[in-house]
């Protein structure tokens, strides 16, 4: 599925469901597979994914962050791709995800898998949006970032179903 109008005038596409989280971005990463997924996260971090804050593998991305502390996430299903808003982020990445479980796991790099997040999820390829923000404040506090809300690193993860395409590089942050 793909963004769709309606006499020519684009509708939003709303979330779904809503989930919010806070997770340990140890390592400085976090976690988004199909519960199925037998990747291997450490070899998915080449110099490429690395600079584009998302490496990508059979059906798992892990998601670079500025921070080696806790992090907030917002995590969004769509039925269709939402509205591009990468102006109002400061750094913001694409890429495919398959889905063949029915189910989507969220976790920190060394959270414990059986107790993480699942997520129901339609079977096929998804497209998946990471929008991150408050980098520079994040940034300056550093490992204390998580004490305050006004420096925690914040991400927002939309995923819906689309085609597989090549991860897209939209908005990266020069911190």
């Amino acid at each position: 599925m793909s963004s769709g109008s309606t006499f020519g005038i684009d509708q939003p596409s709303s979330p779904t469901s809503r989930i919010q989280l806070e997770l340990f971005a140890d390592y400085h990463q976090i976690h988004l597979l199909d519960e199925n997924s037998a990747a291997d996260f450490g070899t998915l971090w080449t110099p490429a994914a690395t600079r584009n804050s998302i490496a990508v593998g059979d059906g798992a991305l892990a998601i670079g962050t500025e921070v080696n502390v806790t992090v907030a996430v917002t995590l969004e299903l769509h039925t269709r791709a939402p509205r591009p808003d990468a102006d109002q982020f400061d750094n913001v990445v694409e890429a495919s995800l398959k889905a063949t479980s029915g189910r989507l796991v969220i976790l920190g790099c060394t959270d414990y898998f059986p107790d993480a997040q699942r997520i129901p999820a339609e079977p096929g390829w998804l497209r998946v949006r990471v929008s991150r923000w408050n980098l520079r404040n994040a940034a300056r506090a550093g490992h204390l970032s998580d004490d305050d809300a006004e420096t925690m690193e914040r991400l927002r993860i939309q995923v819906w179903p689309d085609p597989r395409r090549p991860p897209a590089d939209i908005k990266r942050w020069k911190g």
